[in-house]
């Protein structure tokens, strides 16, 4: 196996652990939840969405071809809060990893050292990739954060809960010793 086939495999699987991260937690908020903000300055849930959906269209549409920024994106707009339920806030988000996906697996390992464009500016299409994961990454943990905020203690963990980082290591261990 090539280190170009192994990266992309890797980055898809890094891909689907966030995203699937934020659909865990945006299935633990009900309506309401989504629009809470902590103040005028925060972003709620909502508008995190909106945003993200909006730069993955913009960013992997026509992604070795065209910049990254295209022209038809309204940035500011993303930070509006206009999404008006939790079915038109997943269907939103979906739209965003669906247009990721679809440009990650239509990628080839020739591919990773082409260069690609965002606002102008050159990025390797590794660079670019790691560009977005980090980004993704920080706003799903915004969304994961604004969650248990709201949930408090009804807030069901996504990672190794309090206190049980010692059972969880026993069972990993358990489960990759050999036989």
């Amino acid at each position: 196996m090539s280190i170009e086939k192994e990266y992309l495999r890797v980055i898809k699987e890094r891909f689907k652990s966030v995203k699937s991260l934020g659909d865990k937690a945006i299935e633990q908020l009900v309506e309401e939840d989504i629009h809470w903000a902590l103040n005028a300055e925060s972003n709620s849930v909502a508008i995190i969405i909106s945003h993200l959906s909006g730069n993955m269209v913009s960013r992997w549409t026509d992604f070795l071809n065209s910049d990254g920024e295209k022209p038809y994106r309204n940035r500011e707009q993303e930070f509006v809060d206009d999404i008006s339920s939790k079915a038109e806030l997943i269907a939103t988000s979906e739209i965003g990893w669906n247009t990721l996906f679809e440009a990650l697996n239509n990628l080839e390992e020739k591919d990773l050292l082409k260069a690609v464009l965002i606002r102008g500016e050159n990025h390797s299409v590794i660079e670019a990739i790691e560009r977005q994961l980090a980004h993704y990454a920080y706003h799903i943990g915004q969304i994961v954060y604004i969650g248990k905020q709201i949930k408090s203690e009804n807030w069901e963990s996504l990672s190794i809960p309090i206190g049980q980082s010692d059972s969880y290591l026993q069972q990993m261990l358990k489960k990759h010793q050999p036989e």
